[in-house]
């Protein structure tokens, strides 16, 4: 089993290019994504986390959330998602 990929605190604009980065390095296999930091994610690092999930299911993998934190949690559902949505690669 792969070690967790652990989310940065604050996914916006200047985090996201790096977290396509890690998730694009890890697209064989399944993959646990560490939420237990991130305090702030704006749209653009939703997308990359949906966009992940959903090239990781078209390949067989899935993409898991673990320890997400309430307000990673209440973000995600303004915006109409909840970790379980993302990790399924629904939008």
């Amino acid at each position: 089993m792969n070690e967790p990929l652990v989310l940065q605190s604050k996914l916006d604009l200047p985090a996201a290019d790096p977290l396509a980065t890690a998730l694009k390095e890890r697209l064989g296999t399944d993959v646990t994504v560490d939420a237990g930091a991130v305090a702030s994610i704006g749209a653009l690092g939703l997308q990359v986390l949906i966009s992940a999930a959903a090239s990781l299911k078209a390949t067989g993998h899935r993409m898991t959330i673990i320890n997400a934190s309430d307000r990673l949690i209440e973000q995600m559902s303004q915006m109409g998602f909840t970790p379980e949505s993302i990790a399924e690669g629904t939008s």
